[in-house]
């Protein structure tokens, strides 16, 4: 699987919640740093980072996408459900893929944003 064909399959993964294929697609030792927080290194960190932050449901919507070689590019908006929350972010995400897994997560939004949409 090329680096957009992994990316895609990972947000298909968020979009359904599929928490087996989304771990699956995330390299043992990545790196996944939402831009305004410290980086999280490695598969079960990043595990225990997303559990804190539990939703009932996503979509991430893509506006738009790039690939060059294994860095794929997205400018998308997340939507989440979390109880009576609902959170819609702008985000530009850059992924960085080997082999079919993403190595490097970066997300890139307004903090500001989200802190008056949940509680």
């Amino acid at each position: 699987m090329g680096a957009e064909e992994t990316v895609l399959a990972f947000v298909a993964a968020w979009n359904a919640l599929d928490w087996t294929r989304i771990y699956a697609l995330l390299a043992d030792d990545i790196v996944y740093h939402n831009m305004p927080m410290k980086p999280v290194q490695g598969r079960a960190a990043v595990r225990a980072h997303l559990d804190a932050w539990p939703v009932d449901a996503c979509e991430w919507e893509m506006r738009n996408i790039a690939t060059s070689g294994n860095v794929v590019l997205t400018e998308r908006v997340d939507r989440f459900a979390r109880g009576e929350d609902r959170i819609v972010v702008p985000v530009m995400g850059a992924f960085e893929v080997v082999d079919g897994r993403i190595i490097h997560w970066r997300d890139y939004f307004d903090m500001g944003a989200i802190k008056p949409q949940a509680r």
